[in-house]
């Protein structure tokens, strides 16, 4: 069977007699060798253009010497121009030492490019937002990573750029980097492993206890994995009303408690030790036993199918909602959580319902802050952001198997990045002071061109398009696989 360009048939294609795990397992060898041949095909995925027009060679006199150099002394004067005269107030820095790509480790910084050009297709596509992709070599003499080499870099970028992404930074560095660059930089600095993953987390699990018949304040949540997201997931969700008396965290040594003397003894862990200190009072030893009764599991993790327990799911409480987002595998299974009594399952993948996709997140919350100048990203803006991705879905429509917004929604990038911005005004973070419906216009404009450039490159043919062997050959190379 021929596999359609948009994929959209790709499920009913594979044999009727595979299995949940053969379909899902056959999916994932399909997207990642039709990935290989086509990165092979385009050379990677992103190309440097210009933006400006070009009437005659007599223009390079205005967009270089001599008529640039107006430009340039006028920045240096008052730097903040450089966001209206250059394109950095548009621009992100994705900025990775590739030390924790996906669920692959460290790829060496070469290895992870192929993964923030991704970052920067989607930032273009879905907020309308420029960025580079800057991979970086952050081991000292000795062979190890050091946090304060990606600082250093990440300081020496800024005046070029006017937000900086992080991405891909292994624990416990991401955890420095980030606090120390939010606080020393002048431009934003976002974690989007950490704080993206977070600000969608938190917007679904909002309208999950809304579907649940459940409040934030009273549910008992347990996070599996105490990595740079689910601490941070934890951060958010007690910054907005989450009781700490009810939320238990657990790392590959166990859970998360005052008396976890190996995490207060190691100073490079300090947001874990934060943990420690504020939940699980009642020292639960195990997964199961803080599952008992649990409303909320969020797993991010072991890569399953067998880290989250069958006999775990089936123990939480009535109408109990389950997050299981390690990639390229769940924890559990949609299917499994959901004959164990799972009223609300939701994954990292695409392929199933209910995705915790963070490409819902960032390209918004950047844009909003971009278009005001922000100097930062509080964490009343990732709780903003998640409100607002929140109220989207539900003013249009939720159920158990749609409880957030998806990508090809493509207002709710326009509506994040007013939100987000009103309250960077409100934080006292941003340079310019503009209306809600002033940022609303110019995202929502700004992604409508970027969108329609996409499609004139397309039409125009300068986007070649793969032929569909390419696909079939996948497709049928991953049925193969899982046959044998």
């Amino acid at each position: 069977m021929d596999i359609d360009f948009d994929l959209s048939n790709l499920d009913k294609a594979f044999p009727a007699d595979f299995t949940p795990d053969q379909r899902a397992k056959a999916q994932t060898l399909f997207l990642k060798r039709l990935s290989l041949a086509a990165h092979e095909f385009y050379g990677g995925k992103m190309q440097v253009i210009p933006k400006c027009g070009f009437y005659g060679f007599n223009w390079f006199n205005v967009w270089y010497t001599p008529g640039v150099s107006a430009v340039s002394t006028s920045i240096r004067d008052k730097n903040d121009l450089s966001f209206s005269l250059s394109n950095r107030g548009n621009l992100v820095g994705i900025v990775s030492d590739s030390t924790r790509v996906l669920g692959d480790g460290d790829c060496t910084p070469p290895g992870g490019l192929c993964v923030m050009e991704g970052k920067a297709m989607l930032m273009k596509y879905l907020g309308g937002v420029d960025a580079v992709a800057l991979c970086m070599d952050s081991r000292g003499k000795d062979g190890k990573h050091d946090p304060d080499k990606i600082i250093d870099f990440v300081k020496m970028l800024q005046p070029s750029v006017g937000a900086v992404n992080l991405e891909d930074i292994s624990q416990p560095n991401c955890f420095k980097v980030l606090d120390e660059l939010r606080e020393s930089c002048d431009i934003p600095v976002w974690h989007d492993d950490a704080q993206g993953t977070a600000c969608i987390t938190l917007a679904g699990l909002l309208n999950a206890l809304k579907l649940a018949g459940k409040k934030l304040s009273d549910a008992r949540i347990v996070l599996l994995g105490a990595g740079a997201s689910n601490t941070t997931i934890a951060r958010l969700i007690l910054a907005d009303g989450g009781d700490p008396e009810k939320l238990v965290l657990f790392d590959s040594k166990g859970s998360l408690h005052s008396g976890r003397k190996d995490i207060e003894s190691d100073p490079a862990f300090y947001r874990k030790w934060e943990l420690c200190k504020k939940t699980n009072p009642q020292h639960y030893g195990s997964e199961a036993e803080a599952l008992k009764g649990a409303d909320v599991l969020i797993a991010l993790s072991t890569p399953g199918p067998d880290t989250v327990k069958r006999e775990w799911v089936h123990s939480m409480a009535p109408k109990s909602i389950v997050f299981a987002c390690a990639n390229p595998v769940p924890e559990i299974w949609p299917y499994a959580a959901k004959e164990e009594g799972a009223f609300i399952v939701a994954t990292g993948r695409g392929d199933f319902p209910n995705q915790v996709n963070n490409s819902v997140c960032f390209p918004g919350i950047l844009k909003g802050a971009l278009t005001v100048r922000a100097k930062k990203i509080t964490d009343a803006m990732a709780i903003k952001c998640a409100h607002s991705i929140a109220d989207f879905a539900e003013k249009r429509g939720i159920s158990p198997d749609n409880i957030t917004a998806t990508m090809s929604e493509t207002e709710v990038y326009a509506q994040e990045a007013a939100d987000v911005a009103m309250q960077a005004i409100a934080d006292g973070v941003a340079r310019v002071s503009m209306s809600w419906d002033e940022v609303y216009a110019k995202a929502k404009a700004d992604i409508a061109t970027s969108r329609a450039m996409f499609d004139s490159l397309q039409e125009e043919g300068f986007i070649a398009k793969p032929s569909s062997a390419m696909l079939n050959e996948a497709f049928k190379w991953a049925v193969e696989q899982v046959k044998k």
